[in-house]
């Protein structure tokens, strides 16, 4: 990644090896960055259009000696039609109200959290995560952020999406949803609606974050496309 003058004098660490959580058998490390001062957001953008990822006031990329399985991805909102599969999800939740509420922790919104972890990831660390580590990971940004909130038809928040605003597209940087309620595919129906959003506001990507080919977990971010994947000499078309 080439970056601008600016980047190269800030502070780049690597972490140390821990478990991969998605390759059995690998371990990962990343190199990360502090996204502070008043130039943050412009540097998110920069990092994120090379490939790296928000979390808290933090930026990530994966730095694995052995193993690049993890690439950055991208969905070219403009170009981008829905499948029969997509049409039917959408129409599954056409009854879901959305609102875009500022990037507060709520109870409510805690107590949906806890119930998807638990359900999805329960040995993973963020289903251990009490109230003031999910308020940490809503509220410590230092950019443009919203939460995307989805109701069903008697007020109960089914879904939310953590949604970072950036100059050039939506990022996605996590969603959580009612573990019991898979019928309606509302995770997809989430990107479906940054889709939408992104085209409205007339931006050409939205950012799904990192995909491993080979990872069930992962595999229904392919199914969004035109989708670009972050490559060392640029982003390309996956699949062109």
């Amino acid at each position: 990644m080439k970056y601008k003058p600016y980047l190269d004098a800030r502070f780049f660490f690597s972490t140390s090896p821990l478990p991969c959580p998605y390759l059995p058998g690998r371990m990962e490390r990343r190199v990360v960055t502090e996204l502070i001062g008043r130039n943050a957001a412009d540097l998110h953008d920069k990092l994120s259009d090379g490939g790296f990822r928000r979390s808290h006031s933090i930026a990530y990329a994966p730095a694995c000696p052995t193993c690049d399985a993890c690439i950055a991805v991208r969905v070219l909102a403009q170009e981008f039609r829905a499948s029969r599969s997509q049409r039917r999800v959408s129409n599954k939740n056409r009854d879901l109200i959305v609102e875009e509420a500022p990037a507060v922790a709520t109870n409510e919104q805690f107590a949906l959290f806890s119930a998807y972890q638990q359900s999805r990831h329960g040995d993973g660390d963020m289903s251990r995560m009490d109230f003031f580590d999910y308020q940490a990971l809503i509220e410590d940004t230092p950019v443009e952020t919203m939460l995307v909130e989805f109701r069903n038809a008697r007020g109960v928040l089914v879904g939310a999406c953590l949604t970072d605003r950036m100059e050039n597209g939506l990022s996605a940087v996590y969603s959580f949803y009612d573990p019991d309620n898979t019928e309606r595919s509302i995770g997809n129906f989430m990107i479906l609606w940054l889709i939408e959003k992104a085209r409205e506001l007339d931006l050409p990507y939205v950012y799904l974050g990192f995909w491993i080919k080979d990872c069930t977990k992962m595999s229904y971010k392919s199914r969004f496309s035109p989708m670009e994947i972050k490559k060392p000499e640029g982003w390309e078309l996956l699949g062109g």
